[in-house]
């Protein structure tokens, strides 16, 4: 098993870490939308301490990604694409690292403004992003929301280009699962 990306294929390294970041992404949406509307008691207190959490984590995991691809490169595209599709996916690809960057930082920044700590794993009080204060609260939160929504979007658009790779038989999806 190779723990690099080849000229040809998706090491293992890469592999785990896309992986990890779509179930993490995935279960990120689904609690994020349970915890917003949630009123805030003690009871589920927890709840926002996850999010958080697993949020600080992708945060990471998104970094760690952008620094693995520094030291082993992505594989060429399989077979003949057109240039618009190759296009279209360099910028799916750069929105989505823009947007994994900056949705945890808008959540950090918000919940910093709300006076209360930023825990990581019920351990760690990270430093605050921002003043606690409700217009930085109020701010935080929508861009937080938005940029959640306009991820949402590009993972339908990635999957749907993922599909139709696999569809038309062109070997993508399978590196991507087997390397």
């Amino acid at each position: 098993m190779a723990w690099r990306n080849s000229e040809t294929g998706f090491g293992f390294v890469s592999r785990l870490i896309h992986w990890a970041m779509a179930l993490g992404i995935l279960g990120m949406l689904v609690l994020g939308t349970v915890i917003a509307d949630m009123e805030v008691s003690l009871s589920n207190l927890w709840l926002f301490g996850l999010h958080k959490t697993i949020g600080i984590t992708l945060l990471g995991l998104v970094v760690l990604r952008v620094v693995w691809h520094r030291i082993t490169p992505p594989p060429a595209p399989v077979g003949v694409v057109p240039e618009w599709q190759l296009a279209l996916a360099r910028w799916v690809h750069r929105l989505f690292y823009g947007l994994l960057l900056a949705i945890p930082l808008a959540g950090w920044v918000a919940s910093s403004a709300t006076g209360i700590d930023v825990v990581f794993a019920d351990r760690w009080v990270l430093p605050a992003l921002a003043p606690v204060s409700e217009t930085w609260e109020k701010a935080g939160f929508a861009v937080h929301g938005l940029l959640t929504k306009l991820l949402f979007g590009l993972i339908v658009l990635h999957v749907a280009g993922a599909l139709k790779r696999a569809l038309t038989g062109d070997g993508t999806l399978r590196r991507m699962i087997w390397g």
